[in-house]
C-alpha cells in the first residue's frame, strides 16, 4: 500500500517533514522536530501563519481548499498533497537571529562540586525559537559576554544552563554571585550553528567534555521528545569521577530509551592517563566501531579536543560535513 503521508517543504529554510491527510501541519511539524512559533493552536494568534507556494491544503475550520499565494495557519490546515510553504519564522540550523532580553532568574543550585544549574524564564517564550544544541550569552555590566550552552530542549518552558564556577575562576564566580542575588539578568540568544533544526536522518554520536554535556542534554531531550528511533551514543569525558555531575541522568537515559548508549570516560581511571588534549576521550570514540560513512557527530569541548577528534574521525572515513561543533565557528584554525 502506498504511503499516504504528504511531504511538506518549508521556505526559505529548506526544512522538510511529512504529514498524514488527517493531521494538522503544526502537529506534523512538531512530530518531526521542527519548532514553529505557536500559542493558541486555533488560528487566532497567527504566530504559525505561512504562505502556500505550491500544492493544495484544506482549512480545517471551514473545510475550504487553500490554493497557492494564499496565507494559512499551520494549526488549522491539512495537506491535500505535497506542499511548499513560505514561513520566515522557521529557520534552518544556526539561522535564528539573536535577540537581547531580560530573563527572570528562577533558580540557581549546585548540582556538582563546582557546577551550578541555572534556570531562567524568558519573556514571550512562545515567540522565541531556538534549536537543540544552541547557546546564549549572559550580559553583565562592564563585562564581556559569557557564553553557555542551553541545556533544555527547545519546547521547554524555562531555559536551563550548566555553569562551572570553580573557586579560582573569578569571572564565573561573579556570574553565579550575580545570579544568586538578582531578580533578572540580560541575555542574548540564540547563538550557534552546530545544532539540530529537525531530527536527523542518520545515527548520532555525541561527544562532550566537562560542561559540554549541557549541549548534549538539549539534543537528547529534543530527540526523545520527537521519538527519534535511530541509535544515539553519548561519550562524556571528565577529568575526575565527581566532575560527571549528571552521570545518573545519562545512565537513566540509557536505561529507559532503547536507541541510547552512554559511555562515560573518566580521566582518573586506573589504567588510563588523562592528557590536556583529551586523547583518552578520542580513543574511546574511535573504539566505538561506528560506520563513519553513515553517522553524524556533534562535539562540545575545548578546541584541542574538538580538532583532535575531527582529525581522527576524518582519517577513519567520516565526511567532514558530518562533523558539527561550535568550535569550528568561534575558534577556526
Amino acid at each position: 500500500m502506498a504511503d499516504a503521508r504528504r511531504r511538506i517543504t518549508l521556505r526559505p529554510s529548506g526544512l522538510e517533514f511529512t504529514a498524514s491527510p488527517t493531521q494538522d501541519l503544526l502537529s506534523a511539524a512538531a512530530e518531526s522536530g521542527i519548532a514553529v512559533p505557536s500559542a493558541c493552536r486555533n488560528g487566532v494568534c497567527e504566530l504559525c501563519e505561512a504562505r502556500l507556494i505550491a500544492g493544495q491544503a484544506r482549512n480545517t475550520r471551514n473545510q475550504q481548499i487553500i490554493i497557492p499565494a494564499t496565507p494559512l495557519m499551520l494549526c488549522r490546515a491539512q495537506a491535500e498533497g505535497p506542499l511548499e510553504l513560505e514561513i520566515e519564522a522557521v529557520m534552518a540550523a544556526g539561522q535564528n537571529s539573536p535577540q537581547k532580553m531580560q530573563a527572570k532568574v528562577v533558580d540557581v543550585r549546585l548540582i556538582g562540586h563546582d557546577v551550578y544549574r541555572v534556570e531562567l524564564k524568558l519573556p514571550r517564550r512562545r515567540e522565541l525559537t531556538f534549536h537543540a544544541g544552541q547557546y546564549l550569552s549572559v550580559l553583565l555590566p562592564d563585562s564581556e559576554p559569557s557564553y553557555f550552552s542551553i541545556a533544555s530542549r527547545p519546547s521547554a518552558q524555562h531555559i536551563e544552563l550548566h555553569v562551572q564556577a570553580a573557586p579560582e575562576w573569578a569571572s564565573a564566580q561573579r556570574i553565579i554571585d550575580t545570579l544568586k542575588t538578582a531578580d533578572s539578568v540580560a541575555v542574548e540568544l540564540p547563538h550557534g550553528k552546530a545544532c539540530l533544526a529537525a531530527a536527523p536522518e542518520k545515527p548520532l554520536l555525541l561527544v562532550a567534555a566537562g560542561t559540554g554535556f549541557a549541549q548534549m542534554k538539549s539534543i537528547v531531550d529534543y530527540l526523545r521528545e520527537t521519538r527519534f528511533d535511530q541509535s544515539v551514543s553519548l561519550y562524556w569525558g571528565v577529568r575526575r569521577q565527581d566532575d560527571m555531575y549528571l552521570g545518573d541522568l545519562a545512565q537513566q537515559w540509557q536505561d529507559d530509551w532503547a536507541p541510547f548508549n552512554f559511555v562515560p570516560v573518566v580521566g582518573d581511571s586506573a589504567d588510563n592517563d588523562w592528557s590536556g588534549h583529551h586523547d583518552q576521550l578520542v580513543r574511546a570514540v574511535l573504539a566505538s566501531g561506528s560506520d563513519w560513512r553513515n553517522v553524524e557527530v556533534h562535539a562540545s569541548g575545548s578546541p584541542a579536543m574538538v580538532y583532535t577528534l575531527l582529525d581522527a574521525l576524518v582519517a577513519e572515513g567520516l565526511p567532514p560535513s558530518a562533523f558539527f561543533s561550535d568550535v569550528l565557528e568561534y575558534a577556526p584554525r
